[in-house]
């Protein structure tokens, strides 16, 4: 890259780049270098916009995060349409792969990234906790509605839920949805009352 010529989006342009690096070889081999390699720029231009790696893994958990957190924000509002399993599955798959891989490998290797992602966008927004508590006010409103039998428990179905999506994710597999869908919608159907949703 010749010196002088601005690059557009260079921050969501490394975040990428480190997406695709955890995806394929993991967390354990990033570096600053790995990184720029990657994202096509000059070494020094990932600490030309951070402070320095630490706070470069940071800044891509928080924005990651936050794009999950606006994926599932709108769940709780499709309570009484469509199905309560077509509905959760939506929500839970409305996020990359990508993303949802590379930042739950990333989390689990850097225990102390959550905390960071929380000092910024508040608590309960970490990783899929987001999901899970959209899932959690769906679900309850649901339930109030009579669509989800009274005996379910809505947090210990979220939880569930969310524990599908991140173990499908982290399994790598090339097709998310293939396998997230058929265990959510068994997992659902049993507790959905099979009311008919709002017109």
């Amino acid at each position: 890259m010749p010196r002088g010529v601005a690059i557009p989006e260079v921050r969501q342009q490394l975040f990428a780049a480190v997406e695709q690096l955890v995806v394929r070889d993991g967390p354990g081999k990033l570096s600053g270098r790995a990184i720029t390699g990657e994202a096509g720029v000059a070494t020094g231009l990932l600490y030309a916009h951070f402070a320095d790696f630490d706070d470069f893994l940071a800044a891509y958990a928080v924005d990651r995060s936050f794009l999950i957190s606006a994926a599932a924000a709108a769940l709780p509002e499709r309570a009484g349409t469509g199905t309560v399993a077509a509905n959760v599955c939506e929500a839970l798959l409305s996020t990359p792969p990508g993303t949802l891989l590379a930042l739950s490998r990333l989390i689990a290797a850097r225990p102390r990234l959550p905390d960071k992602i929380r000092a910024v966008l508040g608590d309960r927004t970490a990783g899929l906790e987001a999901v899970e508590n959209a899932a959690t006010a769906y679900l309850t409103e649901e339930q109030r509605l009579g669509r989800l039998a009274e005996a379910a428990d809505p947090a210990a179905l979220a939880l569930a839920v969310v524990g599908v999506l991140q173990r499908v994710a982290l399994s790598g597999t090339p097709d998310l949805g293939a396998r997230v869908r058929p265990a959510v919608t068994a997992l659902l159907d049993a507790v959905t009352s099979g009311k008919a949703p709002a017109e």
